[in-house]
């Protein structure tokens, strides 16, 4: 199945401090984005994430008590130093090409979101925009499809000669158009699927017109892995991270130094007690009985 996501937007940044800048206020290691493919950039890892440069990364932003106050998925768009150049054997390279990140967002929040990047802007040089009309967001899942799609349409899959290890015309099959929009692997629990940002006057590849439906679906298949997103579903303010699996999502890098937040959340995970915790639960009702049982419940 395939939806549109209508609660999500997108927002750019754009400029030569964009790593600097997003390093020092989200949850996650942003500096993987600038690493080479398929290099490790840690000894340390998240339980669900590999330890080769980025494409995609999930972080949140946090209040300076370690409250959560917003989620990102962030994307790295193709760039002309991962692609072959004209002589077809070596990378090319563009230093006038300016850096990139692309943002999905929670839409409830998207004007105080980007007031608050602004506020903390500064002098850095990058530029934040809101490109909510151009772009949308998508997520395919259901079933086994992170097991059953092919690898061509996860970008930092094997394979062969320059490129970053990337079968360029394999991938291109699931690209939406030349300017490389993409599926990616949900960063969070394989279970979840592919999800990317696509223009919005365009229908991603790989949907079949009969498996789009509503934004509603993927909702309820999200609550039954006991995933919650964005700022309505996670307090904002008022949430502690690691109470949301946060961690267990690959939204926090434990290693990558300060952030804004990071000491209470460095000081939970490592000397603290998580008391309460967001699972999912099943519940069965038994007919004749008139009592409701516990028949199942699932720990992340």
């Amino acid at each position: 199945m395939a939806s549109l996501l209508k609660s999500r937007s997108v927002i750019r940044f754009r400029g030569p401090d964009t790593v600097k800048f997003l390093q020092g206020l989200l949850t996650n290691d942003v500096r993987r984005f600038l690493e080479p493919v398929g290099e490790k950039t840690s000894a340390l890892t998240t339980p669900n994430l590999s330890t080769v440069s980025a494409s995609r990364l999930y972080a949140a932003m946090l209040t300076p008590q370690g409250r959560f106050l917003y989620d990102l998925f962030l994307y790295r768009p193709s760039r002309s130093g991962d692609k072959l150049d004209r002589t077809g054997s070596l990378p090319g390279s563009d230093s006038d090409e300016e850096f990139e990140l692309f943002a999905d967002v929670d839409a409830a929040v998207l004007d105080e979101l980007l007031q608050c990047f602004k506020k903390y802007r500064l002098r850095s040089k990058v530029e934040i925009e809101n490109l909510a009309k151009e772009f949308s967001c998508w997520q395919r899942f259901g079933g086994d499809i992170s097991n059953r799609s092919s690898s061509t349409e996860e970008p930092d899959a094997a394979g062969v000669g320059w490129g970053g290890d990337v079968d360029h015309a394999g991938v291109s099959a699931s690209k939406g158009d030349n300017l490389g929009w993409q599926w990616f692997k949900d960063p969070r629990l394989e279970c979840l699927g592919f999800r990317g940002i696509f223009p919005s006057n365009t229908i991603p590849p790989l949907i079949e017109s009969d498996k789009e439906c509503d934004e509603q679906q993927y909702l309820l298949w999200r609550v039954e892995k006991g995933v919650a997103e964005g700022s309505t579903e996670i307090p904002k303010g008022n949430a502690i991270p690691l109470e949301y699996n946060l961690a267990g999502l690959n939204a926090i890098s434990f290693d990558k130094g300060c952030y804004v937040g990071q000491e209470s959340v460095a000081r939970t995970h490592h000397c603290g007690v998580i008391r309460k915790r967001l699972v999912p639960l099943k519940f069965a009702y038994e007919s004749g009985k008139g009592i409701l049982s516990f028949r199942k419940i699932q720990f992340i």
